[in-house]
């Protein structure tokens, strides 16, 4: 017989045994921290440089979340995003980053709740009307994709829906999700870091003046500290140099100081115009366009790229009033593409332009590679599919819109305008004569290798319009005729970050989550093939499992003869 006491006492010991594995089996897990993302695109995954930044926070982070309430499925998506990459940063910021949500139409009456929404734009969060249908009828709210992130005292709105302003909505809440780590890391960092980098505008060659670059210039200073510098003497404690549409000359003292910085691991942004173009006598028959002298094509070759002398004519382009009418008719104004103000929307496969909206260019050139030993080169801007390109000397004349145009007069296409070169530079003077009255005394002949330098072949693309009315200036990127804003301006940020982010964190904007959309037509025709499937199917699976199990049963059980 089965001693029972024995038995009893062997399943308690078997009990024990398993609840003292488990235990030790979490305080041995707890002192060992991982996570595993098994997405394939690794959504989940924080990048190394947000953990790095998460975990040396001093002090607590509040995040405002104000994307709250009752939202439809692709809000309820994005807001779900939120909260899971907020709860990441709270486990590696260790419980440091503290979050909440709040519905900003939750508010106890219509004069509270518009006070309170008008704070949160005045924090610069912008608010987004969605329209929803519901069994029939249309119905709007008004939603802000936005945050409020507060540490040591300061505080600073964060808008988390972004993405390409021209892709769809589905596209653009993705491309939001994608963006979600970025938006909050680098601007956790920015409230967190005690010295701000700096950037220097290059001043002394008739560059963009102070209120050309307004627009510009307000957004830098939001998060580092922007100074003039010249060239005439040695570059010292700036992070990047920023070169906006010179139009004189550069000394060769000025080039030397210039390439010594770029060789000391400089970071430089260079933005120039190869002709000389503008609009003021483009309603003449003959305007035409000559090459600035700057005296940087040397340089510009030794580091591996040429500006070359001509302009870009673009199918895809922004429009310019022009009065229609015949001589002595009264003024008909219309408004045509002007080719040569092309809007670019094809983009390199980078990070600084990762989900970018066009960017509007005005008398762009082209750019051409050479070979320079140990920089890599990567095209940031490209043209449409269908370009065309004038050599100089160009005629800029409105007249020509009077001819007829069809696209397929224009036949070269993505043509880069804009490229990042980074690596090993070879300096300009390496056997070479030094210019005269320099300090030759630590002369680098080949950068370090975190050296970086952008080059751009438009300078109006940093250049602000200026209001004709008022006289003040207009956002970066704004087109008054279309009322469109381009994306110069988030171009040119993304380009300088990159530039100055020593702890890598724009490596965030790589991230990709991908759509993976049902098959509309597919689930149409097959929908009741996968009802059946998902609904009766197990049903039935049940029912006969009973039934054999009921069938089985029976002939085991009255299959016993007794004597």
């Amino acid at each position: 017989m089965v001693n029972l006491e024995s038995k009893r006492l062997e399943d308690i010991l078997r009990l024990l045994i398993g609840l003292t594995l488990i235990v030790w089996v979490n305080v041995l897990s707890s002192q060992f921290f991982e996570r595993i993302d098994l997405t394939e695109e690794k959504r989940y995954t924080i990048k190394e440089a947000t953990k790095e930044m998460l975990s040396g926070l001093d002090d607590k982070v509040y995040v405002e979340v104000f994307l709250a309430g009752k939202l439809n499925s692709s809000f309820t998506r994005f807001q779900r995003s939120i909260r899971e990459t907020l709860e990441e940063f709270q486990v590696y910021s260790d419980n440091k980053v503290q979050f909440t949500f709040t519905d900003p139409s939750s508010a106890l009456n219509e004069k509270a709740r518009n006070e309170f929404m008008q704070n949160i734009m005045a924090r610069g969060i912008q608010p987004t009307r969605v329209f929803e249908e519901n069994d029939g009828a249309s119905q709007s709210k008004l939603i802000f994709p936005g945050a409020v992130i507060s540490y040591g005292g300061a505080e600073e709105g964060v808008m988390l829906l972004g993405g390409n302003r021209s892709a769809t909505a589905e596209e653009k809440i993705n491309q939001s999700i994608e963006g979600i780590e970025y938006a909050l890391a680098s601007t956790i960092y920015n409230l967190a870091s005690i010295e701000r980098k700096s950037v220097g505008i290059v001043k002394g060659h008739d560059e963009l003046s102070e209120l050309e670059m307004s627009s510009l210039l307000v957004s830098l200073r939001a998060s580092y500290v922007v100074r003039d510098v010249s060239l005439q003497n040695e570059v010292e404690n700036t992070d990047a140099l920023f070169i906006a549409k010179p139009t004189t000359k550069f000394s060769e003292t000025e080039k030397y100081h210039l390439d010594q910085y770029l060789m000391s691991g400089g970071k430089v942004f260079m933005m120039l115009d190869k002709l000389q173009a503008n609009m003021d006598s483009a309603s003449n028959m003959a305007n035409y366009s000559f090459p600035y002298d700057l005296n940087l094509d040397d340089q510009l070759f030794k580091y591996g790229v040429r500006i070359n002398n001509d302009l870009i004519q673009d199918f895809s382009a922004a429009s310019y009033p022009v009065n229609v009418s015949a001589v002595g008719d009264e003024p008909q104004i219309k408004l045509l593409k002007w080719w040569f103000y092309p809007i670019l929307n094809r983009f390199g496969d980078h990070v600084i332009t990762k989900n970018l909206f066009g960017v509007l260019g005005k008398f762009v050139s082209t750019i051409d590679t050479v070979k320079a030993d140990g920089v890599k080169k990567t095209p940031l801007i490209y043209t449409s599919d269908y370009s065309r390109t004038m050599t100089a000397p160009v005629n800029v004349s409105l007249q020509d819109l009077r001819k007829q145009v069809t696209p397929e007069m224009f036949g070269k296409s993505q043509l880069p305008v804009a490229y990042l070169l980074e690596g090993q530079f070879n300096s300009l003077y390496k056997n070479r004569f030094k210019p005269k009255g320099v300090n030759t005394s630590e002369f680098v002949e080949v950068s370090s290798k975190d050296a970086k330098l952008i080059v751009v072949s438009d300078g109006d693309l940093a250049r602000n319009d200026i209001n004709p009315k008022t006289g003040s200036p207009q956002p970066l990127g704004y087109d008054p005729f279309t009322q469109t804003t381009y994306a110069n301006e988030d171009f040119i940020l993304n380009a300088i970050n990159y530039l100055v982010d020593d702890q890598g964190l724009i490596t965030a904007r790589g991230k990709e989550v991908k759509i993976r959309p049902l098959n509309k037509v597919k689930i149409k025709e097959e929908k009741l093939y996968w009802q059946l499937l998902n609904i009766v199917l197990p049903i039935v699976l049940v029912i006969v499992y009973g039934l054999l199990r009921y069938i089985l049963r029976k002939r085991k059980y009255t299959g016993f003869k007794t004597d």
